[in-house]
């Protein structure tokens, strides 16, 4: 990725050299150019600013410096991206987007901001993309690129030592992070809670989600969905006359799947009918969750052999369905930890597959102690993914 940075202070971004981002660069995983504006001015005092028309405080940034840097670098096909008070505000999944991009150049405004004829000027040859960092005022661009570049940079593959971080941390599924400990496990009178010193994965996992959900719904309940905001959610078995919802569910869920995967023909669940899911509910033990009525999540497991002689039992889990209007809001993890709790005795480990570029799922799934087993067979599209009890 190249990244590229309009500013007045172009001593700001000495911060690109330290850390990862740094050694990014020295990889060839990044290329990082920062530009005076200074440059493009043509006068004794190097002027990049005036005042602005109609009256009013502060300096705006001309026009002419961008258009002219604009030309030097070559911006076209480039995404422009803008930091400012009245752009998107910033989430992750912005973020993804913009490590997507090939080439980002940032317009660093200062004073009252960029002459909007700017970025006009620049949506006519590139991708412009104006965002904001918060509800609040900084004294120019140059913190906020900096802030937006290392969220970026960091999804980059191969930027990070252990790419697993990346689903380790708040917003990548929607939730805050848990709460981490370390050692030691007593600290000024300050234990670990109990559960996360046990060795049972599926308790652990339970634990992160809860208390991820917990602390999402006092700090930033405007992440939950309404039907969301209640500390934990009510997953009961399934019964006969669930099974019209799930079907619908099942569609709605794994249409998505199909987009993700480029495959309607090989998604045996977009092709079942209503006397399919009643026949799997006898074969499976089912679970569901409703919210205001509405059956809003499911998921089944089912004790299953594992390929080869004498090697034991797993326990199958299948058909991990949120609806689309609360994914990313914990209930996917909350399903999956409460169906490895109720796994047969027998079971020695936990078996699951997921469409092959469904990134999402394969985050959840890693995230909650799963690797993906590219040494077994699964179906074509698809990857498996297995975790010990």
């Amino acid at each position: 990725m190249r990244l590229d940075y309009l500013t007045i202070f172009p001593d700001y971004f000495a911060p690109l050299q330290q850390s990862l981002t740094g050694k990014a660069a020295e990889k060839g995983l990044l290329e990082v150019q920062v530009h005076d504006l200074r440059r493009w001015t043509h006068d004794r005092h190097r002027t990049v600013d005036d005042a602005p028309f109609g009256g009013g405080a502060g300096m705006v940034l001309k026009p002419e410096p961008f258009g002219e840097a604009f030309d030097a670098l070559d911006i076209d096909g480039a995404t422009i991206v803008v930091p400012t008070p009245s752009g998107t505000p910033f989430s992750e999944t912005l973020a993804r987007e913009l490590a997507a991009r090939e080439r980002l150049v940032f317009l660093c405004g200062r004073y009252e901001g960029i002459d909007q004829r700017v970025l006009h000027h620049a949506a006519t040859r590139a991708e412009v993309v104006e965002v904001s960092l918060g509800d609040y005022v900084l004294n120019g661009g140059e913190v906020a690129a900096l802030a937006i570049t290392e969220a970026v940079v960091r999804l980059l593959p191969g930027f990070m030592g252990n790419a697993a971080s990346l689903v380790e941390e708040s917003h990548a599924d929607g939730l805050l992070e848990y709460p981490v400990y370390t050692r030691p496990a007593s600290w000024l009178g300050l234990d670990v809670p109990p559960v996360l010193l046990s060795g049972d994965h599926a308790a652990i996992s339970q634990w992160r989600t809860e208390a991820a959900r917990r602390r999402t719904a006092q700090r930033r309940p405007d992440l939950l969905h309404a039907s969301a905001a209640a500390t934990s959610w009510e997953i009961v078995p399934a019964v006969p006359g669930d099974a019209g919802e799930l079907l619908t569910l099942q569609r709605a869920c794994w249409v998505q799947e199909a987009l993700a995967n480029d495959s309607l023909a090989d998604i045996p669940a977009l092709h079942e009918s209503l006397d399919d899911v009643l026949d799997w509910m006898r074969d499976w033990s089912t679970w569901v969750v409703r919210s205001e009525g509405r059956l809003v999540g499911a998921v089944r497991g089912r004790l299953e052999p594992v390929e080869g002689s004498g090697r034991g039992f797993a326990w199958a889990i299948g058909r991990v369905m949120v609806a689309p209007d609360l994914q990313g809001r914990g209930l996917g993890r909350a399903l999956l930890a409460h169906i490895e709790s109720v796994a047969a005795p027998e079971a020695t480990s936990y078996r699951l597959f997921t469409g092959a570029r469904s990134t999402d799922n394969i985050r959840m799934y890693k995230k909650a102690g799963y690797r993906v087993r590219t040494d077994l067979d699964a179906p074509p599209l698809a990857v498996l993914l297995t975790k010990r009890l």
